[in-house]
């Protein structure tokens, strides 16, 4: 029976491409296909299978043989052809955790020949080892079965090929003696990988932090040693004592793409003591206790119980907005649209004359005046009219001097983009009092309402944190939004920006140019400015630069161009939580009238956050170009640790009182010179709501 396996191997061998492969590789692709597959080659003869079955069958076929390509792969130690093959199919398209006829996975050959790189990568694809190996003692005989048989094979082999005289069966008997010595050396090979390992030493780096008012997390790294066997999972074990006596809960993690675990359902102010420990195939190591050895869940808040910020304010505005609406519905701003359904075709009449209405189309030129310019880009494309013109609008042509108070009025309406026509039935009633400012702010929302109209979509974007001016008396207002779908817009097309920017013919000089060339001019830094203010960051606990200027009618704050809508920053750790513990080091080390600090107790998550401090503000002052002697006199705000959605934090670096904020004509030596720019106030404050 063994011969005639071993003549079907070679059968198999004959038909298969060209190319590095191992015995085994061959001898499974068959046994696969023929234990499988014979019966169906008789009924595709028969003509019995309708052609969706031979698909499904040709399917098969092609995923046994990705299988025996994956073992074939490990075993020649390839790693390229490994990652290639993980990438291409998934687990299940593998068989990847199916024993194959000798009680083997991928996993298993990968881990007992000591092939980190490969084990590495099966395991971060899901491999399991096989679970025939419930023990030492049965991994032991079943690799010494192995050997044995192989060997035995070998002899026999070896002996049929000196007693027969040369022909073609002796040919055949040649290859598979050395498909099976290849064979037998691989087992020895696995079994003396098997014989030499040690349980794994204990994970290295083990590192403990609260995470929330009921969980903590630990992050570790592989262990140091490299003489032991792969390791395949590790186990985090929990206790309130420190002795681990009686243990309270473990878990075991398979996964080992993160290196890291959260321990959730914690009882805040309870000291929790954390291990974790390693798994090779030879069995768990040792403990490795965690640094600080406990962690007790809590937050910074529960120091003096104060409540979150922004609770309830979300509800409470919407709230506050449909009473103002309740109260307008009776207004008599509001009769004309109860009474529109009951003059449909007046209406209808109405709207087909304000197509027509010269205040209802897009502008080519500008007139020294105030307009609005709504900005559509996908890609490298962005929306113009049929005349190759950015959309603009006129807002009011008397208008030459844009107040930054009404510029500011105009970017908090653009958070109601869906509200203006409401919003423009209240604006009406106070007409009357011909108040500048009222009618240059009813003027805008008309102007948003004709642009929405032409365009045939309500939200027009974000608006931009500067208007364009020329020195024509010209000022533009701009809005951008991204638009990631196939949307249908009206009355515009679809252009190329870099052929909008090489067509469009400037009517102005280089030395004076239009706002419209101006805005052409620059549209790839708004573009880019639009998509980095978009941006979020990870998750986490950072340090923030608070830098203000203030102007005649403003106050800017210093925020960098590469993320516009955060302050200046650095990332002083992944978990975003400040425990109560931490809080309150924090409140000691503001208090203290002396500037530099007194350095923690070692192994207190307070000397962690200490260090970290230390290293996350030398980062940030130089980032902002700012010698570190000259910031010993920084402080940091001590009110509170900014949240952001409970995933990021922000604890806030400050400079001396008097150079938070510089006056105009101040000289300032705390602001740096390149790579930021100042934003208003009121425009980072919505672009951080964002």
């Amino acid at each position: 029976k063994m011969t005639q396996q071993m003549r079907d191997l070679q059968l198999a061998q004959a038909r298969k491409p060209p190319g590095p492969s191992s015995p085994n590789a061959a001898k499974r692709l068959y046994r696969n296909l023929s234990g499988k597959f014979r019966v169906n080659y008789t009924s595709f003869d028969e003509g019995s299978l309708a052609g969706r079955g031979e698909k499904e069958k040709l399917r098969k076929s092609y995923l046994f043989q990705s299988n025996a390509a994956l073992f074939e792969a490990v075993e020649l130690q390839d790693l390229d052809r490994v990652q290639e093959l993980l990438k291409q199919y998934s687990p299940e398209e593998l068989d990847l955790n199916t024993p194959n006829s000798e009680g083997l996975l991928p996993l298993d050959i990968a881990i007992m020949t000591n092939n980190a790189p490969i084990a590495r990568a099966l395991l971060q694809a899901g491999a399991k080892e096989s679970p025939h190996f419930v023990s030492l003692e049965s991994r032991s005989l079943h690799l010494s079965t192995l050997v044995r048989e192989a060997e035995q094979r070998v002899n026999e082999l070896t002996a049929q090929v000196v007693n027969e005289a040369p022909n073609a069966d002796c040919s055949e008997k040649e290859k598979q003696l050395k498909a099976w010595e290849w064979r037998y050396r691989l087992y020895k090979r696995m079994k003396a990988g098997f014989e030499h390992a040690r349980v794994p030493d204990a994970p290295t780096n083990v590192q403990l932090s609260v995470s929330s008012s009921s969980s903590v997390q630990v992050t570790f790294w592989e262990p140091l040693s490299v003489n032991s066997a792969v390791v395949t999972k590790y186990k985090v074990e929990w206790s309130c004592s420190p002795t681990f006596s009686p243990l309270l809960g473990e878990a075991v993690i398979d996964k080992l793409k993160n290196m890291h675990f959260t321990i959730r359902g914690l009882v805040s102010g309870t000291a929790y003591y954390v291990q974790v420990s390693a798994y090779n195939m030879k069995g768990w190591g040792p403990p490795q206790a965690s640094v600080p050895p406990f962690a007790i869940p809590s937050n910074w808040r529960e120091y003096d119980g104060r409540a979150p910020r922004r609770r309830g304010q979300a509800e409470a505005l919407d709230h506050l907005l449909g009473q103002v609406k309740t109260v307008h519905q009776h207004c008599v701003c509001h009769e004309p649209c109860k009474n529109q359904p009951q003059s449909r075709k007046h209406s209808v009449s109405k709207s087909l004359k304000h197509l027509f209405h010269p205040s209802s189309k897009f502008l080519k030129t500008l007139k020294r005046g105030l307009y609005l310019t709504t900005i559509f880009y996908k890609d490298d494309n962005i929306l113009v009219t049929h005349e190759d013109q950015i959309p603009v609008v006129e807002i009011d042509d008397t208008y030459s001097c844009l107040l930054m108070q009404d510029f500011l009025w105009f970017t908090k309406v653009s958070c109601m983009w869906d509200e203006i026509l409401w919003l423009r039935q209240c604006v009406t009633v106070s007409q009357s009092s011909c108040s500048c400012i009222l009618q240059t702010r009813f003027k805008m929302l008309l102007a948003i309402s004709q642009m929405q109209g032409l365009l045939g979509i309500q939200d027009l974007g974000q608006v931009f944190f500067e208007p364009v001016k020329d020195k024509q008396g010209n000022i533009l207002i701009v809005t951008l939004k991204e638009v990631k779908t196939n949307q249908t817009f009206e009355s515009v097309r679809w252009v190329p920006i870099c052929k909008l920017q090489t067509s469009r013919k400037s009517v102005s000089s280089p030395e004076e140019p239009t706002a419209l060339d101006m805005l052409l001019i620059s549209l790839q830094d708004k573009l880019a400015y639009h998509q980095r203010s978009s941006h979020a960051l990870s998750p986490g606990l950072y340090l923030g630069y608070l830098k203000l200027c203030s102007a005649v009618d403003q106050i800017r704050v210093l925020v960098p161009e590469q993320l516009p809508n955060i302050l200046c920053h650095v990332k002083i750790r992944s978990n975003p939580n400040i425990s109560r513990e931490e809080w309150e080091w924090l409140q000691k080390m503001a208090s203290m009238d002396e500037p530099a600090p007194v350095e923690p107790e070692a192994e207190t998550s307070q000397n962690h956050l200490f260090q970290e401090l230390q290293v996350a503000i030398k980062e940030l002052m130089t980032l902002v170009n700012i010698p570190l002697p000259e910031a010993k006199d920084f402080r940091l705000y001590s009110q509170e640790v900014l949240d952001f959605g409970g995933q990021v934090s922000f604890l806030l670096l400050l400079p001396p009182s008097d150079d938070v904020c510089t006056a105009p004509g101040q000289n300032n030596p705390y602001t740096p010179c390149s790579g930021f720019l100042t934003l208003p106030l009121q425009i980072f404050e919505l672009g951080e709501e964002g």
